[in-house]
């Protein structure tokens, strides 16, 4: 599936334009992560666009999260790899491979950036440095809905903490218009 084929399945499915902006931060966070695991970005990628399609119509029944997304994915035969790292995401299946894992942990980083971003006097996605995401990261009142122990379990590929956040952060950038943080 090509990326903007699977943005137009995005926008169908989700109608909130806050999910839609997160899907597309969550996919350029593991086109990154890809690239810095020299893994396929495209996959990964498309992993990334795609974990959230059933969201607002499983949001009230969190355990049914994906099982919709799984089902409309394996009608268009989409590879195996990722739609078991989209039911990872949340937690529906254990974390196998390295995409796996770091879709479980992108996830939550991508609100607690969004969240660091909307804190910061600029409100500029561009203007968020490391040092800020931590200093949010350790505070824990703040954005109290972000679980940083997902957040932690990309240790399980390699990555201590800094360079993970430091490696989404300037994936974020790379897209701070589209996320409307400019």
């Amino acid at each position: 599936m090509e990326r903007e084929q699977a943005l137009e399945i995005v926008q169908k499915h989700l109608k909130n334009k806050n999910l839609v902006k997160h899907s597309l931060a969550v996919e350029a966070c593991m086109r990154a992560l890809a690239s810095h695991l020299n893994q396929d970005g495209e996959k990964w990628g498309l992993a990334g666009i795609l974990h959230d399609l059933d969201y607002e119509i499983t949001e009230k029944s969190p355990e049914l999260h994906t099982t919709e997304t799984v089902k409309i994915l394996k009608e268009m035969g989409i590879n195996p790899e990722v739609i078991h790292a989209i039911q990872a995401h949340a937690a529906q299946v254990p974390c196998q491979r390295e995409m796996d894992w770091a879709i479980f942990s992108i996830d939550p980083l991508t609100g607690l950036i969004i969240a660091a971003t909307l804190m910061h006097p600029s409100k500029k996605l561009k203007e968020v440095d490391l040092g800020f995401v931590k200093r949010r990261y350790k505070e824990k009142s703040f954005a109290r809905g972000v679980k940083r122990e997902e957040i932690e379990q990309i240790k399980n590929i390699g990555l201590d903490l800094d360079e993970f956040i430091s490696i989404c952060l300037e994936a974020m950038q790379g897209i701070d218009k589209e996320l409307g943080l400019y």
